[in-house]
């Protein structure tokens, strides 16, 4: 089979048929991986919503913190994983392996440093969340075991980004899947003895074994990027690492971070909001996001795949096929999430039955999933948008965007519709603003189609 991606770097034109046999190849391995790590979620929400109301709701408390913090860790590993596949794209596999080796200790020492500081919070958080005085415990436990693992979490996603920069996305995807399998073992052993500590402890246990074995991939077996058992031994400075590799990360990872804080905090301002319509409407909130993502994460794959192509295009200075491609993959995620949102409003009350037995939360969940049903379109758009920028390195604008929809949109209207329509005026106030994101994204691809150059 061809290399399509090689045939990218050495300058060759590929055909259409090429092209989308390319986007095809890369987005179905990372859909794949997305698609069974919301079934893992699933089962760990069904395994807990089972247990009750209230263990359900403490995991939820939480939730958006956790993706608070999952932002700053993917934005610290992606200026690395962008370069890496900018480095490639220019055929400079010596570099590439620089960024490896330098990149890996720096994320890990941001990774210990952010464990402190999550686990110093981690008695007070629920009550600064607003949660009920009796799911404050569990909801502090968890997020205990959580903040523990960071610097595994940090160093399974860049050894997962620079396996996927590479090109090689089917590998990283296949350890998604085994991941998952684990969660759900070590969770259906330990839920039922722990409780929600337990689902904590399985998906942290699932995560640390994934880890191990990413990072033998990259260190060890990686064509590219390996650095263990080379014939011939390569320097590489800190110091030139210093002046040349981290400006050009710090471009790529600043303004991921800032917009990934800012937010994580706009999740955390949603759940406060949520939090005040009582515990089911908390509970309801967090399985409906579960059910939910079970249509957005083929837009991520597809972003992932996006993010490979662009930045390896971006560095064969192949900047014409970069914009054809990107617009490729951003048609084929608004397609496929169209399709995923129709699903979703079809099958609402069947998602959501397994995920809980109330039939309070049920009645709730129907109803907001199909509220949401409508922005998944324009919501596809903007996630593989993003996606095709990250490969061009081109984030800030990105980022503000993000900020503005979020901020201007979604809270502000989630703050007044919430208060005379509850959970349900929330959910109209998210799904108004996800479509409003979409549209900024496409005149943005629409623009940046126009432009002579992109930033390299």
């Amino acid at each position: 089979m061809k290399d399509h991606l090689l045939a990218i770097r050495n300058g060759d034109k590929l055909t259409l048929r090429e092209e989308i046999l390319l986007i095809i190849r890369l987005s179905l391995p990372a859909i794949l991986a997305q698609l069974s790590s919301v079934i893992m979620q699933y089962i760990d929400a069904s395994m807990v919503g089972h247990l009750g109301p209230n263990e359900s709701a403490a995991i939820g408390l939480v939730t958006s913190t956790t993706w608070l913090i999952g932002g700053l860790m993917t934005a610290a590993s992606m200026g690395f994983t962008v370069s890496v596949a900018h480095k490639i794209g220019a055929r400079d596999e010596a570099g590439a392996r620089a960024i490896v080796k330098w990149g890996l200790l720096c994320v890990l020492g941001f990774g210990i440093a952010l464990m402190a500081v999550c686990v110093s919070i981690s008695q007070f958080l629920p009550t600064w969340m607003g949660g009920a005085v009796e799911i404050r415990r569990d909801a502090s436990a968890y997020f205990l075991v959580y903040a523990l693992t960071i610097p595994v979490h940090e160093m399974l996603y860049i050894s997962q980004g620079m396996i996927q920069s590479s090109g090689n996305i089917k590998v990283p995807s296949i350890l998604s899947v085994i991941m998952c399998g684990l969660d759900v073992l070590f969770n259906a052993l330990l839920i039922p003895i722990l409780g929600v500590v337990g689902a904590a402890l399985g998906t942290s246990i699932s995560i640390v074994i994934t880890t191990v074995i990413m990072m033998y991939i990259l260190l060890v077996k990686s064509p590219m990027l390996h650095l263990l058992g080379r014939k011939e031994k390569e320097k590489s400075s800190f110091y030139s690492f210093v002046g040349k590799d981290i400006p050009h990360a710090l471009k790529i990872a600043i303004p991921v971070a800032v917009d990934n804080i800012i937010m994580g905090f706009a999740y955390v301002a949603f759940t406060r909001i949520v939090s005040q319509f009582g515990t089911e409407a908390v509970a309801a909130n967090s399985f409906s996001i579960t059910a939910e993502s079970l249509c957005y994460m083929p837009g991520f794959g597809i972003g992932v795949a996006a993010t490979t192509i662009v930045g390896q295009c971006i560095g064969a200075r192949r900047r014409d096929e970069a914009k054809r491609l990107g617009w490729m993959c951003v048609i084929l995620g608004m397609a496929v999430m169209g399709f995923s949102g129709f699903l979703m409003w079809v099958f609402a009350p069947q998602m959501i039955g397994i995920l809980s037995p109330d039939p309070t939360i049920r009645v709730l969940g129907t109803e907001i999933l199909r509220i949401e049903a409508f922005a998944e379109l324009f919501y596809g758009a903007a996630i593989t948008a993003a996606g095709v920028f990250r490969g061009a390195g081109e984030t800030l604008l990105s980022s503000i965007l993000n900020l503005a929809s979020v901020w201007m949109v979604r809270i502000p209207l989630a703050i007044f519709l919430g208060s005379r329509y509850g959970l349900k005026g929330a959910w109209i106030a998210m799904c108004t603003e996800l479509c409003v994101r979409g549209l900024l994204f496409l005149i943005r691809m629409f623009l940046w189609n126009k432009r002579k150059k992109i930033s390299n």
